[in-house]
């Protein structure tokens, strides 16, 4: 990075004196509009901060696989944190530096008392690695036309290393299911949820700011540094660990409930709302 003021103060360029360092965005619902498109504006305010000197670092819930595609289409190729914090990817050279992965385990252990309490769920997993597959069972709905190989032998789950497992209930909601998966087998995996359908089982103390810290490190920058902007439940260690926490207009209400502040909705430029005012 260039023209910074300090190791630890705001950072200054061409675009003038900007506050943080290290501007960090989830993607889906924060920084992707609806039509999973990036807007002009919301692309110019993050040039704007990134010439002053600022890193910017994509931080999704998405393995790598379902996040290559879309930042390959933006032209991104600087560090993103997937999988909700266990892969730290180079998007710029195809590459993954970190992964961690799923004891597998203490995931059937969880699957087990989480069912015991809720009966059957619908099941999927991602696999570990830059062309892991995601696995989805039978009565499992995945969002949007995101590429998955079916699977109909429970056994095909553990075959391979995994990163997470995603569960849906036939009637719970997704609040209600993630309370029941935290209470029952919280001591076993992490349980977050990331969106509409998405609850997930990843690796105990597992979270976005696990993978953000070690991405941030790698750029010689600390979380004093940051700024982050997300929309959802698994969104709220990242603000933990942030100086700044920003939650979309359209967040969850558990996320705003920790936010420093709200800004307009992903479809609103919320994001380039924020970054311009600090730019000023």
């Amino acid at each position: 990075m260039s023209d910074t003021a300090s190791a630890t103060g705001p950072v200054t360029g061409a675009a003038g004196t900007f506050p943080y360092r290290l501007v960090a965005t989830d993607l889906d619902g924060t920084l992707l509009r609806g039509d999973d498109t990036i807007s002009g504006r919301t692309r110019d305010a993050l040039a704007a901060a990134t010439a002053a000197g600022a890193a910017h670092i994509v931080v999704t819930g998405r393995a790598v696989p379902w996040t290559r595609h879309i930042l390959d289409d933006l032209g991104y190729d600087g560090l993103a944190v997937c999988g909700q914090g266990a892969q730290v990817y180079h998007a710029g050279e195809h590459r993954l530096l970190t992964s961690v992965t799923l004891d597998r385990q203490l995931a059937g252990v969880a699957l087990a008392k989480i069912e015991a309490e809720t009966g059957p769920l619908y099941l999927a997993a991602s696999r570990d690695g830059l062309d892991g597959d995601v696995l989805v069972g039978p009565g499992y709905e995945v969002g949007g036309d995101l590429p998955a190989v079916p699977f109909a032998d429970a056994s095909d789950l553990w075959s391979a290393p995994l990163n997470k497992i995603y569960i849906q209930h036939p009637s719970l909601s997704d609040d209600e299911l993630a309370e029941a998966a935290r209470r029952t087998a919280g001591g076993f995996v992490t349980v977050t949820m990331a969106g509409a359908g998405i609850v997930e089982l990843l690796p105990l103390g597992l979270s976005k700011a696990t993978g953000l810290s070690l991405a941030a490190r790698r750029l010689g920058l600390k979380a004093a540094d940051t700024i982050a902007f997300g929309d959802m439940p698994n969104d709220i260690p990242m603000f933990g660990w942030a100086a700044h926490g920003v939650a979309m207009a359209n967040a969850h209400e558990e996320l705003k409930s920790v936010a420093d502040e709200v800004t307009s909705s992903n479809d609103d430029d919320g994001i380039a709302v924020v970054l311009e005012r600090l730019s000023a």
